[in-house]
């Protein structure tokens, strides 16, 4: 992890409310993450508990009702579109979908996914070319694949190549949004071992999942959310040896990589406690 003392990603009292109706659905509230350069935080809860809005805020793609969100040492809670553009054009940020087909243009060709962005960074296209194949290396994948489309790839191939453009830029963060949820069992093994490996890159990752047995094996730290609030963060090892609130537990017993013979017990117990937080 980096020497650097500045967090890579500050979110601090962040609020998110949609119009529903004639009322408003508060998707967050009082929301605080921080991450720090080279650290991997996962962000876990069910669906609807505001992980994806968190990251949609992050991105730039939500604006909140309140709070403040730094991005590599800059205040991007108030940016005009304009701004965000720049940013993403720098590469510091980066985002991978749960459906890969969302992160990749079908009408490119997969050298062209990865090259675009460098280009737009002033590379020239010979250095992009090289980094791009070096790049689909890095994440296990043929370069004979740079000359494909994302329809004539696989799940697990598209997914790869989504991480490789992510990371082809040297981002300082990376959120990734459910980035196995769409694969099968066995992809599945691989992206999470894949992404293990892209640990030691110097990238700061934000793994967002529903998944505690997932995210515990890769991640420094955990958040968990439940109801649009943090409720606990710790790192992984202690949330998964010593939960703290009712949700949490009620998460590690449910895991079946995780949970004990204990696990049923220890459901209802935080069941029980849950409905009277």
């Amino acid at each position: 992890m980096s020497a650097d003392p500045r967090p890579v990603l500050q979110v601090t009292g962040l609020d998110v409310h949609y119009r529903r109706g004639t009322g408003r659905l508060h998707a967050l509230r009082g929301a605080d993450l921080t991450v720090a350069p080279g650290e991997t935080v996962g962000v876990i809860g069910e669906t609807g508990s505001g992980k994806s809005t968190l990251a949609r805020a992050v991105l730039g793609l939500v604006r909140p009702s309140a709070g403040r969100i730094v991005v590599a040492g800059e205040d991007v809670t108030g940016h005009s579109a304009r701004q965000w553009r720049a940013l993403r054009r720098r590469g510091v940020l980066q985002y991978v979908f749960q459906d890969p087909l969302r992160s990749l243009d079908p009408d490119l060709t997969v050298a062209d996914s990865l090259v675009e962005p460098l280009l737009i960074q002033g590379r020239t296209r010979a250095a992009a070319t090289a980094r791009a194949q070096a790049y689909l290396e890095r994440v296990h994948l043929d370069p004979e694949l740079l000359t494909r489309l994302p329809g004539q790839l696989s799940g697990g191939q598209r997914q790869r190549v989504a991480v490789a453009r992510a990371l082809v830029t040297d981002p300082e963060l990376v959120i990734l949004d459910e980035p196995v949820s769409a694969l099968d069992s066995a992809n599945r093994v691989r992206a999470l071992e894949l992404l293990k490996e892209l640990r030691a890159g110097g990238a700061a990752l934000v793994f967002i999942s529903h998944d505690l047995g997932s995210v515990a094996g890769i991640a420094d730290r955990i958040a968990v959310l439940y109801q649009g609030r943090v409720v606990e963060t710790a790192p992984a090892r202690d949330l998964v040896d010593s939960p703290q609130h009712p949700y949490t537990r009620l998460l590690v017993s449910s895991a079946p990589t995780l949970s004990s013979a204990a696990g049923d017990r220890a459901r209802r117990e935080a069941l029980r406690e849950l409905l009277h937080v």
